[in-house]
């Protein structure tokens, strides 16, 4: 598919600033206009784009900034763990919002910014296929997880293209020893996002979001699919980042989510969350 007019959420983010400007390479000859949105300031438009602010959470701002749009790169969204509340409101009911959106609008496909934390729990020494069974270690995990099945179900009831791409770890270059192994870099983040709203017949499909990296835990299932032919390795940064890690004996060091696996991470949130009592039981009545 050709997309005449392409839509970014999330474009004042890191991977979206990251894809703005390099869209506008060789990869932006796909996208004659591309539409911005996000609720922070994304400045002027240059040519080629148009910017429109749209908070996720306003159901009837988004199908505003949907129409005459062909595809979606999806990024919009908290980036991190938060309370279950707001991560309901943004991440989850925002996807929803797109997703209705996109489809009342008539857009042929969304490309989903998912993320490696809807496997987050599983062990380093496995090497994850998208069609394992999904381990989140997060809210922000679930969250990821809601809107792949959602995706799913966009596709199989409406036709609705979909491709997931599960962000590893978005840097410029790699910062410590699991980055060896989870690095996305922004040419590749780039690359693979163009091919999720470019490559023909796709219908669902999910992938791993990281750049061709020798040490990865994630398949590269889905990949021959979008023609996807990553061109940077974070081997190349082994000799600068191997000795940069935690514990070992750390369950954040077994685990592919890293941080996000400790109970005692809340990323965004301001408290971890209050325990909750259950309700009491009530005494049982017998039957006269």
């Amino acid at each position: 598919m050709t997309p005449h007019r392409l839509l970014i959420t999330g474009a004042a983010g890191e991977v979206g600033s990251a894809l703005r400007e390099l869209l506008r390479g060789p990869l932006g000859q796909h996208f004659p206009i591309i539409r911005l949105t996000d609720n922070r300031d994304l400045g002027a438009a240059r040519p080629g784009e148009e910017v429109m602010l749209a908070d996720l959470t306003d159901f009837n701002a988004v199908l505003k900034v949907m129409q005459g749009v062909d595809a979606v790169i999806h990024l919009a969204g908290i980036p991190d763990e938060d309370s279950y509340a707001n991560i309901r409101a943004v991440n989850i009911d925002g996807t929803y919002h797109v997703l209705e959106a996109a489809r009342q609008a008539g857009v042929r496909r969304v490309a989903f910014a998912s993320s490696i934390h809807t496997v987050g729990f599983y062990p380093r020494t496995e090497i994850i296929s998208p069609t394992v069974p999904v381990r989140p270690d997060t809210y922000y995990g679930v969250s990821k997880v809601f809107g792949e099945a959602l995706g799913r179900m966009y596709w199989e009831r409406y036709g609705l293209e979909f491709v997931g791409v599960r962000i590893c770890s978005f840097q410029p270059r790699p910062k410590d020893r699991r980055h060896l192994s989870t690095w996305l870099s922004p040419r590749d983040a780039t690359q693979l996002f163009a091919r999720a709203v470019t490559a023909p017949d796709v219908g669902f499909l999910v992938v791993a979001g990281i750049s061709g990296n020798t040490r990865r835990w994630m398949s590269p299932e889905g990949w021959d699919v979008l023609g996807y032919v990553p061109q940077d390795d974070a081997e190349r940064f082994a000799a600068e980042v191997e000795h940069i890690h935690g514990n070992e004996g750390d369950i954040t060091e077994q685990r592919q989510g890293g941080i996000f696996v400790d109970a005692h991470y809340h990323g965004r949130a301001q408290t971890p969350p209050a325990p909750v009592s259950p309700p009491p039981v009530s005494p049982s009545k017998e039957e006269p």
